[in-house]
C-alpha cells in the first residue's frame, strides 16, 4: 500500500472483486435507495432491501464496507454485494466512508469512525427498515474488512457513552486486514490521531466479539494470513465462534499464487464462488437466510 503500483492494484482489485461477486445475483433489478448517515461529513449509506419487502415483517440487516486500502474506493462497489443478500431476504446497506487524504487530515482513523456511526445508524433506525436490531451483520473485505472488525472489537470507540452499539451481531471477513501491527509504517498514516495498536483488532478480541467467519488465501501478501489466525487464535481463547477458511493455491482476493496478488487481480473462481457459499451458508447457520 506504499506506492502507485499497491494503490492501482487496491482499484482494480477492489471493483473488479465486487463486480464478479454479482454472478450469482439473480438479473431482476433491486431499487437503491440513498440515504445520509453523517450530515456533517455529507456521507451516504445506500439501502437495498428484498424483492417483495413486507414493512410489517423483521428482517435481519447486513452493512458492507468496501475495500481500497483505506484511500480509495466508493460505496458503489459494495452494490453487487447488496444486492446479493438483498436477493437472499436481507435488508442491505452499502456505506460511504472517507477515505485517507493526509493533505486534508483524513486518516483511516476517520475510516474507523465512519464505519462505526454507519452501523449506529442502521440500528438507530431498525424500525424503519422493518430490521431486528439484533440481527446486524457487518460484511467488508480486505480494508473494508478492517473496518467491520474495527466496529466490532472497538465498540463506540471514541464515545465511550453512546448508549446505542456500533458492534454488529455477526462477522463476514474476506481477505481482511486484522492485525495493523503488521504493516510497517502504518503508525505515519494516523498523524498521531491514535495509536495503531488502538486500531488493530486481532489484538483486542473480547469475549463479547460475535460470530465471524473469515475467508482468505493462504499466500496472501498484502493482508497476511498471519492477522487472521491471530485473530481466530484469541477467538478460541474466549469461546467465540470463528470459522477461519483458508484457501491453498491463493493469495489476496484469491488471486493465484503463482502470480503476483500485488499487482492486477484473477480471482480463482472456483474458490470465490466456494467463498461465497460458505458466508451464505454461515448467514444460513445463524438465520439471516432461510
Amino acid at each position: 500500500m506504499k506506492n502507485l503500483k499497491t494503490k492501482i492494484f487496491f482499484y482494480i482489485a477492489s471493483f473488479f472483486f465486487c463486480f464478479v461477486a454479482s454472478a450469482q445475483v439473480k438479473s431482476y433489478s433491486l431499487a437503491i435507495e440513498t440515504h445520509t448517515y453523517d450530515k456533517k461529513e455529507k456521507l451516504k449509506i445506500y439501502c437495498i432491501r428484498p424483492l417483495n419487502f413486507n414493512p410489517e415483517k423483521e428482517y435481519p440487516a447486513i452493512v458492507i464496507f468496501h475495500g481500497g486500502g483505506w484511500s480509495m474506493g466508493e460505496a458503489a462497489w459494495g452494490f453487487n454485494s447488496a444486492k446479493h443478500y438483498a436477493s437472499k431476504g436481507i435488508v442491505a446497506f452499502s456505506v460511504q466512508y472517507r477515505l485517507q487524504d493526509l493533505d486534508k487530515n483524513i486518516t483511516p482513523y476517520e475510516s474507523v469512525l465512519d464505519a462505526q456511526k454507519a452501523i449506529r445508524w442502521v440500528r438507530k433506525n431498525a424500525t424503519q427498515f422493518s430490521i431486528n436490531e439484533n440481527e446486524i451483520a457487518a460484511y467488508g473485505w480486505s480494508a473494508g474488512a478492517h473496518l467491520a472488525a474495527c466496529a466490532t472489537v472497538f465498540d463506540n470507540l471514541n464515545i465511550p457513552d453512546e448508549k446505542i452499539s456500533s458492534a454488529p451481531n455477526l462477522l463476514l471477513l474476506k481477505s481482511p486486514a486484522l492485525s495493523l501491527l503488521h504493516y510497517r509504517n502504518f503508525q505515519k498514516r494516523l498523524l498521531g490521531k491514535i495509536n495503531v495498536k488502538n486500531i488493530s483488532p486481532a489484538e483486542f478480541v473480547s469475549k463479547k466479539t460475535p460470530p465471524t467467519i473469515i475467508v482468505i488465501g493462504r499466500d496472501d501478501t498484502v493482508t497476511p494470513l498471519k492477522g487472521s489466525e491471530l485473530f481466530k487464535k484469541n477467538m478460541v481463547k474466549y469461546s467465540n465462534e470463528c470459522e477461519l477458511v483458508i484457501y491453498d493455491g491463493v493469495g489476496h482476493l484469491f488471486t493465484p499464487s503463482s502470480e503476483p496478488d500485488d499487482g492486477w487481480p484473477n480471482p480463482d473462481e472456483k474458490i470465490r464462488l466456494d467463498a461465497q457459499k460458505k458466508m451464505d451458508n454461515f448467514l444460513r447457520k445463524h438465520s439471516y437466510i432461510k
